[in-house]
């Protein structure tokens, strides 16, 4: 079944293949999945974490054991514990970013899903999320896995991203548009 997916490329590409194959071999992809979507969590909501994996001057064995402390205390499972342990010895951290990005579109295609990246001023409760899905599967025609992003600075609306396609009703957006025309204007 794995064999119906294509693989990512470039160094993330090569290590999320490596954990998928993993993965599917172990029957643990759903355990990866989560483990992988708590991690990116953690990643955009602690800036000491992102530091941490991002700086080159603190040593691989420190950048380790740093990373098992924090997995251990997520409750992160064996598998993604030992693949995020090789990542470390292999000073690749850096790409984790990449690598959970990577895994998710290796998913996708192996659940036969469209990836959607929706981007809004605050979190969206399990009800929109599940409207806008549904109105993005009509829209698009297969199911979607929808991967939720929050930055303040939209003051409201969305931006919804599927594929080569985005779509930008963003409250900062229009007020741009809104500025720009003002400008002409004068």
């Amino acid at each position: 079944m794995a064999s119906k997916v294509q693989s990512a490329s470039g160094l993330a590409g090569r290590y999320a293949n490596a954990l998928f194959g993993l993965a599917v071999e172990n029957d643990v992809i759903d355990q990866v999945a989560q483990d992988l979507a708590d991690l990116n969590t953690m990643l955009s909501e602690s800036e000491d974490l992102s530091r941490l994996i991002l700086s080159p001057v603190i040593a691989r064995e420190e950048q380790g054991r740093a990373m098992t402390a924090v997995m251990e205390k997520a409750k992160i499972s064996d598998l993604t514990n030992r693949f995020i342990g090789v990542v470390a010895q292999n000073r690749r951290l850096f790409e984790l970013g990449g690598i959970i990005n990577a895994f998710q579109s290796l998913l996708a295609q192996y659940k036969g899903e469209v990836s959607a990246e929706v981007t809004s001023a605050k979190k969206l409760t399990q009800k929109q999320t599940e409207s806008l899905s549904a109105s993005l599967k009509e829209a698009i025609g297969s199911d979607i896995a929808v991967e939720q992003k929050v930055d303040p600075a939209l003051l409201g609306g969305l931006i919804v991203k599927v594929g080569s396609r985005m779509v930008d009703s963003s409250l900062r957006t229009k007020l741009q548009h809104l500025q720009l025309t003002m400008k002409g204007a004068g």
